[in-house]
């Protein structure tokens, strides 16, 4: 059984660093492999397959050649965590180790943009075409800090943080990019430049811009910038409720955390914004319902639509965003059933982040993907 104790382990520290599943990924050979398989998926499908395997079943526990990492998302979940314990119990030693997770955070910020900004810390190849630097902000991690941020900024009217806030709204009014604008929609960049249409990162800037709604003057001029990113959602909702990853990249996806994202978000935005968003909502949510939830298992699966063959058959962060979406819901029923069946993640002290196809747990304690947004969803 998880206890409190255990998820209290994870956050009272100094040291976030862990392993991650994208470890092998960002290795030299990962990152020559990826590029291969994106100029050419028929030559670069082999060595692929066989880097994965490697990774998944001689390297998983040994982790030869890999190195912990610090991940700003992991510290912005740390904080949001403590902060949720923190209004449960008053306990100061969670304000503490928020405010060290903080420091942290201020310190390890991207640099060269007009305000405070985060990314994932390590390169990414998107396509043969694009790859992310390590130093590249992003719109779908920089709203966990700035959530973060405003979560403390709330409980102790810190100034300082204030600043804070007011700075990265600058990132995002100057760095992050319009890649189409009319009358009733606005799409914007993932990265700082003009990139990819992607569903979750719009979604992502809409909520970010929810918080700024908060404390910015400009009211008006926020208001009809989430109105219009919270349309450009709508107008790409298919008919059963679903989103495509890239709503139009004829390769895309539909899987479940991306999709949990999107109706997070827009939960999140209508709290502060009405968007008449309830039947939207109901339609997403009833959806991942219906096309991701294994009643053998009483778990949630990656894809409903995929694009490339996975080993994974139940993945903790599809798991653990469905718990806090359902938290966000109030959907007592699958509340109460998830925390029982997501429990086979957990073993002992540990938290594993996937269940292969034949039933072995893999990825113990990488903490960005996904121990701690469980941890996350369970602090609520």
């Amino acid at each position: 059984m998880l206890t409190w104790q255990l998820i209290k382990k994870y956050l009272l520290t100094n040291n976030l660093s862990t392993y991650d599943p994208y470890d092998v990924w960002k290795s030299s050979i990962g990152m020559k492999i990826k590029k291969l398989y994106y100029k050419n998926r028929y030559i670069g499908l082999l060595p692929a397959a066989t880097l994965t395997l490697y990774d998944f079943y001689l390297n998983n526990r040994l982790r030869i050649g890999y190195q912990k990492q610090e991940y700003p998302v992991v510290r912005a979940q740390a904080v949001l965590a403590l902060l949720n314990l923190y209004k449960k119990e008053k306990n100061d030693d969670y304000l503490k180790y928020a405010k060290i997770h903080i420091d942290w955070l201020l310190n390890n910020s991207s640099t060269g943009y007009s305000g405070y900004c985060w990314g994932t810390g390590f390169e990414i190849v998107i396509s043969d075409t694009l790859i992310y630097d390590k130093n590249v902000p992003f719109s779908t991690n920089t709203p966990y800090i700035l959530e973060a941020l405003f979560n403390y900024y709330q409980i102790t009217n810190d100034d300082e943080i204030l600043n804070v806030l007011k700075s990265i709204y600058q990132f995002y009014e100057k760095d992050l990019l319009v890649l189409e604008e009319d009358e009733q929609l606005l799409i914007t960049s993932y990265g700082p430049f003009k990139d990819r249409v992607v569903t979750n990162a719009v979604s992502y800037t809409m909520f970010a811009y929810s918080i700024f709604y908060q404390f910015m003057e400009d009211k008006a001029y926020i208001d009809k910038k989430i109105r219009k990113m919270y349309h450009f959602i709508l107008s790409v909702q298919q008919a059963d409720g679903s989103w495509f990853y890239a709503p139009y990249d004829k390769d895309s996806f539909i899987d479940c955390f991306h999709t949990v994202f999107v109706l997070k978000n827009i939960i999140k935005s209508q709290k502060v914004i009405q968007l008449d968003a309830n039947d939207t909502i109901e339609k997403g949510y009833s959806y991942v319902q219906d096309n991701f939830y294994d009643s053998n298992y009483q778990l949630y699966k990656r894809f409903s639509i995929s694009n490339k063959p996975s080993m994974v058959k139940f993945d903790l962060y599809d798991n653990a965003e469905m718990l806090l979406l359902a938290k966000l819901k109030e959907d007592s029923k699958t509340i109460e059933r998830l925390e029982k069946s997501i429990l086979q993640f957990v073993d002992k002290n540990s938290i594993y982040s996937v269940i292969d196809f034949f039933g072995f747990r893999k990825n113990r304690d990488t903490l960005r993907w996904a121990t701690m947004p469980y941890i996350l969803a369970r602090s609520l």
